[in-house]
């Protein structure tokens, strides 16, 4: 096993080490729940650096940079008040899922109605309405960080593709046998990923429409992350 790389993760407070075994990217938490401003940074790494095999003397002073950054986060005041601050009617059925762009300006709803939207999230304005779908608008999300293209999942067993901008669909992605209950774009947003009850995942290529390959599991695809590691390792689920 072979570690690549300190990932910080602010909440919960915890780090995650990426690392390579047998060729395969993956990933394992180290969990910090009980850091805290008063706790003894010096200590807390010693006591990780028992406990865990890829963390290597060499790694100490980095793992107490980010362990101190994880404690300097965590005492900052928490003076910001969280308040009610629009809302959002456009859609004639509930609605199933939420996304936002990157800066936040933006956000997407889908629907039961059919539909996906995009709002203003400063004005509350419905700026588009993505129209196509014959069945629930399911799975949504934006290509972050760029946040130019929308992908849509529905219970018809198709995948959309727009433009953010305009609303025009660039592609309709069909091979599913069943609903498409979860989609992601990995990090270049040249590809698309998406899972579905047929219990399989599908890559497709954003500029052709191209699907590049099927992914077959054991069980149904509900409620499933993608991950698209970099270089030429293969796009895992969790």
């Amino acid at each position: 096993m072979k570690l690549k790389r300190f990932l910080l993760r602010y909440y919960p407070p915890g780090i995650i080490l990426e690392y390579e075994k047998a060729g395969e990217l993956r990933t394992k938490s180290i969990d910090l729940l009980d850091l805290g401003p008063h706790s003894d940074v010096g200590a807390l790494v010693e006591e990780i650096m028992l406990k865990e095999p890829l963390l290597t003397d060499k790694k100490a002073d980095q793992l107490v940079g980010l362990v101190s950054k994880l404690k300097l986060k965590l005492s900052e005041e928490r003076d910001k008040q969280f308040y009610l601050f629009k809302v959002l009617r456009a859609h004639i059925l509930p609605l199933t899922n939420v996304a936002f762009n990157k800066s936040g300006s933006r956000l997407i709803t889908g629907s039961y109605d059919r539909t996906c939207k995009v709002w203003d999230a400063s004005t509350g304005e419905d700026l588009l309405t993505l129209e196509g779908h014959k069945n629930v608008v399911y799975a949504i999300a934006f290509n972050n960080p760029y946040g130019d293209k929308i992908a849509t999942g529905s219970f018809d067993k198709t995948c959309k593709l727009w433009s953010s901008e305009t609303g025009k669909c660039f592609h309709t992605f069909r091979g599913h046998l069943a609903e498409i209950v979860c989609l992601s774009f990995n990090p270049q947003s040249t590809q698309v990923a998406t899972g579905s009850m047929d219990t399989t995942a599908r890559l497709w290529d954003v500029l052709d429409g191209s699907e590049k390959c099927t992914l077959h599991v054991r069980e149904l695809l509900v409620n499933y992350s993608f991950s698209f590691p970099p270089s030429s390792l293969p796009l895992s689920l969790h």
